[in-house]
């Protein structure tokens, strides 16, 4: 374990944001965060934790340490005729998790399935897609507290999930380092298809009773249609949250629009996509400086290859800005903005 200083981030974000750390670490197993976290003492310091960048953005260079997340390893913790409990380690890529399952014909996360990240990061955030959240496969994670290097075990209850939210985006933020999670996985799955998009190219391809295999190939159709590569085109895939507003106030704007779509998410809650929202204000394939919002999915935010942080958030702050005044809707980032 060997402490860097001064180095960039540029290449441990999928923005492409340039911008550099002053101290920066590479963590590879559960004793080496143990160590750092004994050793230094780093509740008095700015700590970024990074995985694989895929949902921060950097507006200017960090005042601290950056620890890069490198622990790697899945194994099968216990199984019976229903269920298998499988740990992965914070720094596996995401989607290697997703396919290992689907391949084993485990079912559970196929929704999911091409979401940019590390598995550590899954439930910071409860990432979800296409009808599916982590939360309703997630069993438990490993982290090790920063001010004693000691390490502890968080149930499902106990991270507190909701819309995008848990316990370490908020409460106990900047205070644990993720190391493993276990997810509870179902060997004989009732599959998800009934996303409109996913049954869409189900029936394209002629498919009427898909395999968790079928619905994890859709899945990634989808996303390579409307999202674009970070390693061609730098963004942190969604970079709003879908908001969440009163049916009261959803019939009253759908009204005036009435080909907006709502989800119910309570009896009266209705949640609206984003994307839809920011595409009716035109900013849909609108490109200002260096930044803009992808042609294909007004939701992402894009880099064209020399923005910097503070022109992306600028133009984040435009796009609520014009989604307020048009349909009194605040859009909340997804993106963890570092400022």
């Amino acid at each position: 374990m060997r402490i860097y200083q001064n180095i960039s981030l540029k290449p441990y974000n999928t923005f492409g944001i340039a911008a550099n750390a002053s101290q920066f670490v590479e963590l590879n197993t559960l004793e080496e965060v143990q160590v750092l976290c004994k050793t230094f003492n780093l509740t008095d310091r700015k700590l970024l934790i990074l995985g694989g960048g895929s949902n921060i953005l950097l507006t200017k260079d960090f005042d601290g340490m950056a620890i890069k997340i490198n622990l790697k390893g899945m194994k099968v913790l216990q199984s019976d005729e229903q269920s298998i409990y499988i740990e992965a380690m914070a720094g596996e890529v995401w989607h290697d998790f997703v396919e290992f399952c689907v391949q084993n014909n485990w079912g559970g996360v196929e929704n999911l399935s091409l979401i940019p990240g590390c598995v550590g990061a899954a439930p910071m955030q409860n990432i979800g897609a296409y009808g599916a959240e982590i939360k309703s496969v997630f069993h438990s994670l490993t982290a090790v507290e920063i001010a004693s290097g000691e390490l502890l075990t968080f149930t499902n209850d106990q991270c507190e999930f909701g819309y995008r939210e848990s316990v370490f985006k908020n409460k106990y933020k900047g205070k644990y380092i993720i190391v493993s999670v276990t997810f509870k996985l179902n060997k004989q799955p009732s599959l998800n298809y009934s996303y409109g998009a996913i049954q869409e190219v189900l029936q394209k391809a002629g498919i009427t009773d898909p395999s968790i295999q079928d619905v994890s190939k859709a899945v990634i159709e989808i996303r390579k249609s409307k999202l674009p590569d970070p390693s061609v085109l730098g963004n942190a895939g969604s970079f709003f949250k879908n908001p969440e507003i009163a049916l009261e106030s959803y019939n009253q704007i759908k009204i005036k629009y009435p080909d907006m779509p709502g989800y119910p998410t309570s009896q009266n809650q209705i949640k609206v996509p984003a994307g839809w929202l920011i595409e009716q204000c035109e900013w849909k394939g609108k490109i200002v400086g260096n930044t803009g919002a992808h042609k294909n999915q007004a939701l992402v935010l894009v880099n064209y290859g020399t923005a910097n942080g503070n022109e992306v958030l600028n133009l984040a702050k435009q796009i609520q800005d014009s989604v307020f005044q048009k349909f009194n809707i605040h859009i909340q980032a997804e993106v963890n903005i570092i400022e």
